[in-house]
């Protein structure tokens, strides 16, 4: 479709309106724990934006441009992989889901995920969340699972009994949740806000079988007893997952004392 436009003097009428270059500050957080002698700095990089400029485009830029040493983690940049967890002034974001705009900030400050070891800059060291991640048996658990004796039937679900454990299944383990906890912070064992949740999304599901294993897992005071109930975790979660949700329904079935099948499971809101 052509634009028409009509000459009124030295203007225009129906021309779209120049668009003027934006600056925002960006404060970056920059250390290498490796490196004798050097302490952490955080320099200012003064970065074009415009509308829907997002903060990992920020830092990209920065990286092209002024600090092609600075180190972060990024795969997808649509809120999928959630490799890009960071400190955004203060509170644990996706650096692809936050736009520059929406913070209302003359400056921008960037860290790394809190209670994450640090590699260098804004990467940190997952070791330990993939590890607890694993500790919880993240996957179906079934009575007839031994070597040489696959599952041969399908295993079916009413759309309630999937309703039941739905919601954590949008985890895209960004580790958001761990990094607000404040036990997380002190607790150097706490299994996480993380891994529980994904312990009653398990626990929850009608196929699985595996309860009394997690259990054992779960019902410590580094598992589900060592939440606070801060809510924190729910608070950045992007998912939208609820995980202090899940520990209180975890906590629940772990005070049941129930080895019954998962199919008689209560229900998410029972």
């Amino acid at each position: 479709m052509v634009l028409e436009t009509q000459q009124l003097g030295n203007a225009k009428v129906g021309a779209p309106e120049p668009r003027h270059a934006e600056t925002v500050m960006v404060k970056v957080y920059r250390y290498n724990p490796r490196a004798k002698g050097e302490g952490p700095k955080k320099p200012i990089f003064k970065v074009p934006v415009e509308r829907g400029t997002t903060v990992l485009e920020a830092l990209l830029w920065i990286k092209e441009h002024d600090e092609p040493g600075l180190a972060l983690r990024y795969s997808c940049r649509m809120g999928i992989c959630g490799s890009c967890g960071v400190l955004v002034n203060g509170q644990p974001r996706l650096a692809c889901e936050t736009q520059v705009e929406e913070l209302d900030s003359e400056m921008v400050e960037v860290g790394p995920l809190p209670t994450f070891p640090l590699i260098r800059d804004l990467a940190t060291d997952f070791s330990d969340f993939l590890l607890n991640h694993h500790r919880i048996k993240p996957y179906l658990i079934r009575n007839e699972d031994t070597i040489g004796r696959p599952v041969l039937q399908e295993l079916s679900q009413t759309e309630q009994q999937e309703l039941d454990y739905y919601q954590f299944t949008m985890c895209i383990m960004c580790g958001l949740c761990n990094a607000a906890c404040p036990v997380q912070a002190t607790d150097c064992e706490f299994l996480g806000p993380q891994a529980l949740a994904q312990a009653y999304r398990f626990a929850a599901d009608s196929r699985d079988q595996g309860w009394p294993e997690r259990r054992d897992v779960v019902d410590t005071v580094h598992g589900c007893w060592g939440c606070r109930l801060a809510g924190s975790c729910s608070f950045v979660c992007p998912k939208g997952v609820d995980p202090a949700l899940g520990i209180q329904l975890l906590k629940r079935r772990v005070l049941t004392k129930s080895t019954r099948s998962s199919s008689q499971n209560p229900k998410l809101h029972d």
